[in-house]
């Protein structure tokens, strides 16, 4: 089971455009990839154009019969259209939230944690920070693959 997560770019106004993202939503996994290669409203515009997403830092193909460098998972990969979608304000997007909330704003990310729902939106949201620091591997090395723009 994935901890799913809503990217999002604040754009001119109150409007946002945003991405579903289906894996690794925590702070501790997306938010410190978010901070450390998606850290310009170029990349992430980039990111997000490429429509929803199964995984941020993935090493292998749908088929899994490929490895190759960590980069970004779309559905767009495995034939789906899922474009990224237009929200009108904040309150729009927590209509799609997830169990995490990532917007892109004056350079910098914010992450939202959501609990409970109230009809059509989380019926709480909370501010949480994004861990400093750098991703690590399973036998406590830091991560140093660079991350392949797909």
């Amino acid at each position: 089971m994935g901890t799913r997560s809503r990217i999002a770019l604040q754009l001119d106004g109150d409007n946002l455009v945003s991405v579903y993202c289906h894996w690794d939503g925590y702070p501790t996994f997306n938010g410190k990839i978010l901070r450390q290669y998606f850290n310009t409203r170029d990349k992430v515009s980039e990111l997000i154009d490429g429509g929803d997403i199964s995984s941020l830092w993935s090493d292998s193909t749908w088929d899994l019969k490929e490895s190759r460098p960590n980069q970004t998972l779309y559905y767009s990969e495995r034939g789906e259209d899922c474009p990224p979608k237009l929200h009108d304000n904040f309150d729009d997007l927590l209509k799609f939230a997830e169990e995490f909330t990532y917007v892109f704003d004056n350079n910098q990310w914010i992450c939202y944690a959501h609990n409970g729902w109230d009809g059509e939106k989380p019926s709480v949201t909370t501010k949480v920070e994004i861990p400093s620091g750098n991703l690590y591997n399973s036998d406590g090395t830091a991560v140093s693959d660079e991350l392949i723009a797909a």
